[in-house]
């Protein structure tokens, strides 16, 4: 597998940091990570994307469903994308107007 998932608090949120390839067969890493973290009641979550490479549709929708898990938490779940290629799939999607989209986790932590 090509996709590596850790987590670590900064305060009372959580930031997510994901690297490599999220497709079809790496998706369920990323699914399980966010899924343990909003059960353990982490629902304040920054989904740091800068070192993805590549995302398919798979991807899309585990941050999609776990976007949903968040918010009937009342939590929030923001991505952290600087690649324009990956924000380009982000637009092109509409994705782009369901997420909070910041350039780098500096941002997102502050917002």
């Amino acid at each position: 597998m090509d996709v590596s998932v850790t987590s670590r608090d900064v305060g009372d949120r959580t930031v997510v940091e994901v690297a490599g390839e999220i497709d079809v067969y790496t998706a369920p890493v990323l699914r399980e990570e966010l899924s343990v973290l909003v059960e353990d009641g982490r629902v304040d979550l920054v989904v740091d994307l800068t070192a993805v490479r590549f995302m398919d549709s798979t991807g899309l929708g585990v941050l999609v469903g776990a976007l949903k898990k968040v918010r009937s938490a009342s939590g929030h779940l923001q991505l952290v994308i600087e690649s324009e290629r990956l924000l380009n799939v982000f637009r092109i999607t509409a994705l782009t107007q369901v997420f909070t989209i910041r350039d780098t986790v500096e941002a997102a932590l502050a917002g």
